[in-house]
């Protein structure tokens, strides 16, 4: 789905509320919030798309809501208007804290607000949440590292049920790619062994202030309970991360680094030495890793 904009854009954006606080370019005026290059800031300015992203994985009136890049807060007051029970903003940018007090002081007692670096937020922190999701319209310069550290905790299940997160579009695509394909790769392998991902919509530049060189999407990601393939996760984890390092290279010698009878490991689980990572589908690379544990726990 293309979400595109009419030729009355600002009128929309002027018109079509969700809640009574101001218009979002009101807010950016008053409060001075040009968006920084630097923190990977671009601003969503229509509150009716963040209604419905905030409900593309479905009712949010008993989450909990985790928000990295709150804003000026479009996404939250779409999070709040759509039922969200709590919502955690996270926002390191300090000029942006005023405007996301005013969304607390409106949903009074339902949005928490934190100052913090996104990156070092430990989910642990997080109590008596119940059911959690994470629904964000991430910072381009840190939305990839994010995904990989949910993705990969100490334990899984994760704390989250499901994540609703915007990218930019070639991102998302290397996300839900299939084996065999350019975008398919570290992130591929990574979402889906343990998740079923899939594109919900596609955001065009224009919805977003400044409005950035490329096209956005928004990905759904749901957690399985278990694994779709048994596998050690350090070791796919940095099987995974050598073979696409390197990825234009034979699995043979791009694995090399990680094991040096790599090839040994290849031919017992039959798989060519001269395929390249993105030949290998998820059962492929879950077996490999799987072989490699059981041979170290021999010697």
């Amino acid at each position: 789905m293309l979400y595109e904009w009419p030729k009355n854009f600002q009128k929309t954006i002027i018109f079509m509320q969700i809640d009574e606080l101001p218009p979002l370019r009101d807010v950016i005026s008053k409060y001075n919030l040009e968006a920084k290059r630097s923190l990977g800031q671009n601003f969503l300015h229509d509150l009716n798309l963040t209604s419905k992203i905030a409900l593309l994985n479905g009712s949010i009136k008993n989450s909990t809501i985790l928000e990295i890049g709150a804003g000026p807060g479009a996404l939250t007051r779409g999070l709040l208007a759509s039922g969200a029970k709590k919502v955690i903003a996270i926002e390191r940018d300090k000029r942006c804290i005023p405007a996301l007090m005013d969304i607390a002081n409106y949903y009074d007692g339902k949005l928490e607000i934190l100052e913090r670096d996104a990156l070092k937020f430990d989910l642990n922190e997080i109590k008596d949440f119940g059911s959690l999701k994470i629904i964000s319209n991430l910072p381009y310069n840190i939305g990839t590292e994010l995904l990989v550290k949910w993705l990969t905790p100490v334990s899984w299940p994760p704390k989250w049920e499901d994540m609703t997160l915007m990218f930019q579009k070639e991102v998302a695509e290397r996300i839900v790619a299939i084996p065999s394909t350019k975008a398919y790769g570290r992130l591929s392998v990574l979402a889906q062994w343990r998740c079923n991902t899939n594109i919900r919509m596609t955001v065009s530049p224009d919805a977003f202030r400044p409005k950035p060189k490329v096209q956005s999407a928004v990905i759904s990601i749901k957690a399985l309970n278990t694994p779709k393939f048994y596998a050690n996760q350090a070791i796919l984890e940095n099987l995974v991360k050598a073979g696409f390092n390197q990825r234009r290279k034979m699995i043979r010698s791009s694995l090399k680094s990680f094991d040096v009878n790599i090839n040994n490991h290849l031919l017992s689980v039959n798989l060519k030495p001269t395929l390249r990572a993105e030949n290998l589908t998820i059962s492929d690379w879950c077996k490999l890793a799987e072989h490699i544990e059981k041979n170290k726990q021999l010697n």
